[in-house]
């Protein structure tokens, strides 16, 4: 008879993500979950075909997990907000999940980064469109505005590179959400990029 499998596939997964959150995605390796298990690395065969299979499990996980802070964040007093400060948060206590997701997905994944900004803007546009009067389209572009400054900030702090505290972060997104705010309901045509830029610059440098 064949050997018992000793561990299930929940736990050569849960292996592989705490690897990767030590070490990054790289460090996932046959050997290394096998030691991390304490045994060799044939259970993990069991289950996957291939250690690619397995980083894919850790995607996956890593995916999952994204979309838990996103939809916690929806429960916060004002959603858009909740959304913005968990996913900050995200990038914070999961800074190699967050790279692989975003930065350094698996090679069959395309556009992660995007399908994060479309998720989250499907998930926060009723918030945006009651929170600050604006309809579906101008909401869309709003958070779109705010979620590339959003990806901007979480690139720097996963990867050691962010010079700002909490406050000065906080204070930047205050920036530019009253700015881009005001910009869309006092420039018409803004949203839909159907303005004369050159009279909206004009008047403002007289200013």
């Amino acid at each position: 008879m064949p050997p018992k499998v000793k561990f299930q596939k929940e736990e050569i997964i849960e292996a592989a993500v705490n690897i990767t959150r030590r070490k990054g995605i790289s460090a996932v390796t046959a050997r290394e979950v096998g030691a991390a298990l304490g045994v060799s690395s044939r259970p993990l065969f069991t289950f996957f075909d291939t250690v690619d299979d397995l980083k894919k499990a850790v995607w996956l996980y890593a995916k999952n997990l994204y979309e838990d802070c996103v939809k916690n964040g929806l429960k916060a007093k004002i959603p858009f907000l909740g959304v913005g400060r968990n996913y900050i948060r995200f990038a914070k206590e999961e800074p190699e999940l967050y790279k692989y997701l975003f930065l350094n997905p698996p090679d069959d994944v395309e556009g992660s980064a995007m399908n994060a900004l479309k998720l989250s803007q499907d998930l926060v546009r009723e918030s945006l469109m009651n929170t600050y009067n604006m309809d579906g389209a101008t909401a869309d572009k709003y958070f779109r505005d705010l979620w590339l400054v959003s990806y901007s900030i979480t690139t720097l702090i996963v990867t050691g590179e962010c010079p700002y505290t909490d406050e000065e972060i906080s204070a930047l997104f205050t920036e530019f959400s009253v700015s881009i705010c005001k910009a869309y309901k006092e420039i018409p045509g803004l949203p839909d990029g159907n303005y004369d830029k050159e009279a909206v610059f004009r008047e403002l440098v007289k200013k």
